[in-house]
């Protein structure tokens, strides 16, 4: 007697290799929108603590707002506490991007084993200068410094202390033999406070901070002035860990590209990151700071 119940149909071996091979790829594909997904949930970014921590909060939120905008996902601003801490958190994945010196920079690539990229840096960065400013009429050029009391800013700082430093060596003076003092006051504008407080005769400081504390009056330059500028280098950049994805990378990149100062938006983010326009960068444009920091025994 035959049963009234018809058999369950078995998969043919063909339609289970399809089946198979599908959730194979399925998964293939999950598995590869998975990083850029986290990564895209919310953009950490930080910057190297090289003014007061009010300037760099005003200076980050409308570029953060930018970003947003063009990136469609939430960005972050946290600040840190001091250069060393910004090298870490990028390097440790704490932070997804990271307003570098090129000296910051040089470190974090050391230390995580090359797997720090630069993404763009502003037009002024390719020929970046610092300056060294005194109230003594008495100092008037490098040589003067000797038996006088100079400040740097942060130790880990580029424009600061990394490339005066390495321009006093080239004028035949070590600041720790040839100096009464060396001071380290931890930011620029903290360096033009120092002089022009009389703390120390002079210091070495950003150009582009200067620049600024001269436009807004917020130093007299008949008691404060400069005395000797650097030639140029290359200096700061905004850089990313190698293991984000290539394509959030590339619109990063492409939202900075596509800052201009023709729009009122574009004008206000390039006023305040002291910018002109944002052009690409690369690893190379660093080897001469990573020289200069090896050869002050500073790396």
């Amino acid at each position: 007697m035959h049963s009234l119940i018809s058999p369950t149909p078995r998969p043919t071996p063909r339609l289970v290799t399809r089946n198979t091979a599908l959730r194979t790829l399925l998964a293939a594909a999950l598995l590869s929108l998975a990083p850029l997904s986290q990564a895209q949930q919310v953009l950490r970014v930080t910057a190297i603590p090289d003014e007061s921590p009010t300037e760099l909060a005003r200076k980050a939120a409308p570029l953060m707002k930018y970003l947003e905008a063009k990136l469609a996902v939430k960005v972050e601003y946290t600040p840190v506490t001091d250069y060393a801490a910004s090298v870490e958190a990028l390097v440790n994945k704490k932070v997804d991007m990271a307003w570098f010196g090129g000296f910051t920079f040089v470190q974090a690539q050391v230390r995580s084993n090359g797997k720090i990229i630069p993404l763009v840096q502003r037009e002024e960065d390719e020929k970046f200068k610092s300056v060294f400013i005194s109230a003594d009429p008495a100092i008037k050029s490098l040589a003067d410094l000797k038996g006088k009391d100079v400040s740097f800013g942060s130790q880990s700082s580029t424009s600061g202390h990394l490339m005066p430093r390495s321009f006093l060596l080239q004028a035949g003076l070590n600041p720790e033999h040839d100096f009464r003092r060396v001071a380290y006051s931890g930011a620029h504008d903290a360096t033009i406070a120092a002089v022009a407080s009389g703390k120390v005769q002079a210091g070495a400081l950003n150009i582009s901070v200067w620049d600024k504390f001269v436009a807004d009056k917020k130093v007299d330059t008949s008691k404060v002035q400069v005395f000797y500028t650097t030639p140029p280098y290359y200096d700061y950049n905004w850089s990313v860990h190698a293991d984000m994805p290539a394509a959030l990378r590339d619109k990063i990149t492409q939202a900075f590209l596509a800052l201009n100062k023709s729009t009122p938006e574009g004008k206000e983010v390039l006023d305040l990151q002291r910018a002109t326009r944002f052009i690409p960068t690369k690893v190379e444009n660093y080897k001469s700071i990573e020289a200069a920091a090896r050869s002050a025994g500073l790396l």
